[in-house]
């Protein structure tokens, strides 16, 4: 993932910024406690994880799915995913497995939300064959989608099927940097049950928005291949324990890498951290952690 990549991470300040007001109010909402914690990658691809599977693998996703409990599944950003396709998915992986399919590209950067109700009928279809596997929906929209298209994001929400739970990533700066049109933004986000994506890269600070419209904190955490990765994952373990006790329900954390090699190592990391403080019991992957002793 090059996103956000910068030449020398060094000069980035990788602090997270103060919650938006509106964040613990949100979170408030939730009566029910902690229900859900869902860590992973981006993809399972061999070659894109060079080192994490063992020699002779042959099914990667059969292998991924025994150390990580869900998947950022951006392959049906490329292309339309058929019923029979996600059934074959759903069958490799355990029963407590989750994928989080991003929404095709012909809907966010070809169509630019026009004229999409039949592919987004095509995709919701197909995707509602997880059942149960079905973790969240994404729709990552174009760097260049801005404001002006407001009317054209308000349309696709409040026709989105309410059956597909639904998270939305805003990339333009525009979007952040006028506090009407944030407030805007996310006053539909929430009264449609829309998740706002928090995503932390080095070169885009201002997608570090830390505005939840649901008591779901979906993040996409994309590290910068430098040691500086830990401790910004640190930093999110105390910042997710605070939102852990303000109320939040479902954590949805995915890890990229600029070098998506390393993504297992930071994942396995993540996950152990959060064992210590949370008491929790989630899977440490072993091949990440055979590579990371010296770390721990």
């Amino acid at each position: 993932m090059k996103f956000g990549q910068v030449e020398d991470p060094s000069k980035i300040d990788f602090t997270l910024p103060k919650d938006h007001p509106r964040t613990k109010d949100i979170l408030k909402q939730n009566k029910k406690g902690l229900e859900n914690i869902s860590i992973g990658c981006a993809k399972w691809n061999k070659t894109d994880l060079k080192g994490f599977y063992p020699k002779g693998t042959k099914d990667e996703l059969s292998y991924y799915s025994t150390q990580f409990n869900s998947i950022e599944l951006n392959a049906t950003f490329y292309g339309m995913p058929t019923p029979e396709q996600v059934e074959t998915w759903k069958e490799k992986t355990p029963a407590d497995f989750k994928f989080f399919p991003k929404i095709t590209n012909t809907v966010s950067h070809f169509r630019r939300l026009l004229n999409v109700d039949d592919v987004v009928t095509q995709f919701a279809s197909a995707v509602l064959n997880f059942d149960e596997k079905l973790g969240m929906v994404f729709l990552q929209l174009h760097d260049n989608f801005k404001p002006k298209d407001y009317e054209r994001l308000e349309k696709f929400v409040n026709n989105w099927p309410q059956e597909v739970p639904l998270a939305i990533e805003l990339r333009n700066t525009d979007w952040f940097s006028d506090e009407e049109i944030l407030n805007k933004t996310c006053d539909l986000f929430e009264k449609n049950n829309i998740t706002n994506i928090i995503v932390d890269t080095a070169g885009r600070r201002d997608m570090l928005h830390m505005r939840l419209t649901t008591p779901n904190a979906f993040i996409r955490y994309v590290g910068a291949n430098a040691e500086s990765d830990y401790e910004r994952l640190d930093d999110w373990l105390k910042h997710l324990t605070e939102w852990k006790k303000e109320g939040l329900q479902n954590l949805y954390f995915f890890v990229h890498q600029n070098i998506e090699k390393a993504s297992p190592l930071l994942s396995a990391y993540f996950i152990k951290k959060m064992n210590e403080e949370w008491k929790t019991e989630l899977k440490v992957p072993q091949m990440a952690t055979e590579s990371m002793q010296t770390l721990f």
